[in-house]
């Protein structure tokens, strides 16, 4: 899985680190409802090692060369949902992901009007993930961007309609950025 060097062998070094991979893949075969961010929370480890363990076809890692690419196209996606956890709480806000641009040492979210706003220490993320995996038995997607120790960041969920449905333009988008990557982690 390609950051600027190998996730799997910088998380997974070592014979233990080996073995708890393999646990962390058994665990989401056993339980295909389990969610990384708990199975993190069970084991206190970083959540980017568990995601690491995902099957291969529900994550792919994106270079941290393609950070700011990807920064400057979600705005044109459209609805999306922003989630940022912290100490057990929730944070959701749904809309258009914002324009940004770096002024003094972040990267600043700017919405006209209401709307997400931000300052993103882009030099202290280590990793983004793209996952695809069921929640609550519905198709699901996710941009997630994770700290120096393999904290989750904040999440991008694709956004869904009225009716709870995916938005189809978001999903061709998601899988067209997963498959561009995907072939260099093989």
């Amino acid at each position: 899985m390609t950051l600027d060097t190998n996730i799997v062998a910088s998380i997974a070094p070592d014979t233990e680190h080996a073995a708890r991979h393999i646990m962390l893949r058994q665990r989401f075969e056993q339980q295909a409802d389990l969610m990384p961010a708990q199975l993190a929370s069970e084991l206190g480890i970083a959540e980017i090692e568990v995601v690491a363990a995902l099957p291969p076809e529900q994550v792919v890692f994106i270079p941290l060369t393609q950070l700011d690419t990807l920064l400057q196209a979600l705005p044109e996606w459209g609805n999306l949902t922003t989630i940022v956890m912290l100490s057990g709480s929730v944070f959701e806000f749904k809309g258009d992901f914002p324009q940004g641009k770096y002024v003094h040492g972040y990267y600043n979210l700017y919405s006209k009007g209401d709307g997400l706003h931000g300052h993103l220490k882009l030099d202290a993320m280590r990793g983004i993930a793209l996952i695809s995996r069921p929640f609550r038995g519905s198709e699901s997607h996710s941009i997630n961007f994770f700290g120096n120790e393999g904290e989750v960041v904040f999440k991008v969920y694709l956004g869904r309609d009225k009716q709870r449905a995916l938005f189809p333009e978001q999903v061709r988008q998601f899988k067209a950025l997963a498959a561009t990557f995907a072939s260099s982690q093989i």
